[in-house]
């Protein structure tokens, strides 16, 4: 059991909740409702271990996991259910609904697309049905009074698609065709060309659509899975102007997050959890050498980790405490950090606790956490102008400054 659960933090939920927050890494097959799983599974055939909340998160989406492929079992439910637009905007929208609800004003959906396609239904309709359930989110909150009054930021929205560094059968069909030329083809080729038909996918769908594709990501357990396979893919999205995250550093040692950053050129790294592992670095004679200075690069080029402490926790028997999680001294050497969720669902959390769970292992003070949030909306792949950027993160900055003075906040 983690200490999440006494967490007390030294700011109040009721502060914590009313501060704009952004969630960066946010996996929409990892965040569904549990009646909403249930309504879909029952809608499409898919068989779940318990058709009632209270048995599948003793069966499956539990509060500590034996490791990653535990952690990620998950999916072998939620993925599948997700295989039609309807399906997919429900989802969207509710996921939206969610996180406004606590206050999250800016969020980065990201899904794999190609887990989603079906005969006669493509990346595009698949990217087009999300952003239909996102963009409703919005467009409820713009309508409301406190955005209308100008008390509250409006809700923004990006969405990132992930390539997979590997394929396993049982999620969809499009999978079948990949399995088979594994057979005849090298893996590493298959992988590779499989993430650059998305890439190339969802780069086509920006730019006939405008839709808020924002980003490229990895996605998939590391070990064995190399970032090289998907060079390719990730040089193409830089070369259209598509940003990028790689899931590097969460169930491999440093040298993952270093493919990420030199191989395929990564503005942020999805986790980063082993960045101080000196003990798993594989290949330098000097591994205290090395994290030493893998940290510093990553410090001096403003490389955003996207941090996800209980995710963390519930797949690493290492870090069942939250003290334990190198956050704390990513915090203290001024590494680029925000806080994220990972998956609302399948670590059952959100980005108050994420945040409150911190301070209060980590005695983060006014002023820290102020810079925390705020670097958050900074960093993101913010689907506008650089100038609509600026002007949406000083709103987010002056209602922060008013939430803080209304409940006797003070920086120091």
């Amino acid at each position: 059991m983690t200490d999440r659960a006494a967490s007390t933090s030294p700011y109040s939920n009721e502060f914590l909740q009313a501060l704009p927050k952004t969630d960066l890494h946010l996996h929409l097959d990892g965040s569904l409702r549990l009646p909403t799983l249930i309504e879909l599974a029952r809608k499409h055939g898919v068989k779940l271990p318990s058709y009632e909340p209270e048995g599948l998160l003793e069966l499956v989406f539990k509060e500590n996991y034996r490791d990653l492929p535990d952690y990620l079992h998950g999916f072998a439910y939620t993925s599948p259910v997700l295989c039609d637009p309807e399906s997919l905007e429900q989802a969207a929208y509710e996921l939206g609904e969610d996180c406004l609800a606590e206050g999250v004003h800016y969020i980065e959906v990201r899904f794999a697309p190609q887990l989603h396609v079906r005969p006669g239904f493509d990346v595009g309709q698949i990217i087009t049905a999300v952003d239909r359930g996102l963009d409703r989110v919005r467009r409820d909150h713009e309508a409301s009074e406190p955005v209308t009054s100008e008390q509250v930021p409006p809700f923004r929205y990006g969405i990132i698609a992930c390539a997979m560094r590997f394929f396993t059968d049982g999620f969809a069909p499009y999978y079948k065709t990949l399995l088979a030329a594994l057979e005849h083809n090298p893996a590493t080729e298959v992988y590779g060309l499989a993430s650059m038909a998305l890439a190339r996918s969802v780069v086509e769908v920006r730019d006939r659509t405008g839709l808020p594709v924002v980003g490229f990501d990895l996605a998939g357990a590391e070990a064995g899975h190399p970032a090289q396979d998907h060079e390719a893919a990730f040089e193409y999205a830089k070369r259209h102007f598509l940003k990028t995250t790689v899931h590097a550093g969460e169930a491999y040692g440093p040298e993952s997050m270093f493919q990420a950053i030199t191989g395929l050129n990564a503005d942020r790294i999805g986790h980063g959890t082993h960045l101080y592992s000196s003990d798993l670095v594989h290949d330098d004679e000097d591994p205290e050498r090395y994290v030493r200075q893998l940290a510093e690069y990553v410090a001096d080029r403003r490389i955003t980790l996207e941090v996800c402490i209980t995710s963390n926790m519930q797949t690493m028997p290492e870090l069942r405490q939250v003290r334990n999680h190198p956050f704390g001294r990513m915090m203290r050497e001024k590494l680029s950090v925000t806080m994220c969720t990972d998956n609302r669902l399948i670590s059952r959390t959100s980005v108050t606790q994420e945040i409150a769970q911190a301070c209060e292992a980590f005695h983060i003070t006014p002023a820290e956490l102020r810079n925390l949030i705020i670097y958050g909306f900074k960093r993101s792949f913010y689907p506008g102008t650089y100038r609509e950027k600026r002007a949406y993160v000083r709103q987010v900055i002056n209602r922060y400054d008013q939430v803080a003075k209304e409940h006797g906040v003070t920086r120091v």
